[in-house]
């Protein structure tokens, strides 16, 4: 468990508001769905730091999220989520999801994915690297809910794959 280190800084993601942070930090939940057999997953991140890695990811050529353009981005957005977050089994295979979408709230994207996981979840890597390639501070937090359990983990610029179990 993360203790008060992952509190503060989940704190200090929800309350801000201002387009421009002093911080940069992500925040994932995953949820198993037993009756879909999948774990439901939510990233959220600020928009102006995905817009900035996206244009890189996009070789420069410049990524803006707006109203008038809800899906345009989606086949970028999809590349650079599938290179950044990965689950891998104990057996150290990599997990395939889907890509279900995003959407715009205030100052964040949330993007949303679906992991099918028929099997027992027993725990093995995960990858988390979102913006750690564009700002040394990066933090991401990833909180896994399973069969009435719940554990949070930190992932940072030096720390970017993890052992993850139950």
């Amino acid at each position: 468990m993360l203790g008060r280190i992952g509190v503060l800084v989940l704190s200090l993601f929800l309350i801000a508001s201002r387009s421009a942070h002093e911080y940069h930090a992500s925040v994932t939940n995953m949820q198993y769905n037993p009756k879909e057999h999948a774990f439901e997953i939510s990233v959220r991140m600020f928009t102006d730091d995905l817009e900035k890695a996206l244009t890189k990811e996009n070789g420069a050529q410049r990524v803006v999220f707006s109203a008038a353009n809800t899906t345009k981005n989606d086949p970028i957005l999809e590349k650079y989520v599938r290179r950044h977050f990965a689950v891998l089994t104990p057996q150290k295979q990599r997990k395939s999801f889907d890509y279900i979408g995003h959407e715009t709230e205030a100052d964040a994207q949330w993007i949303y994915l679906e992991l099918p996981y028929s099997e027992a979840f027993r725990g093995g890597q995960m990858q988390q690297s979102v913006l750690t390639d564009l700002f040394d501070d990066q933090v991401n937090l990833v909180t896994i809910s399973y069969n009435g359990q719940k554990k949070t983990f930190l992932f940072k610029k030096n720390q970017t794959v993890q052992d993850i179990s139950f």
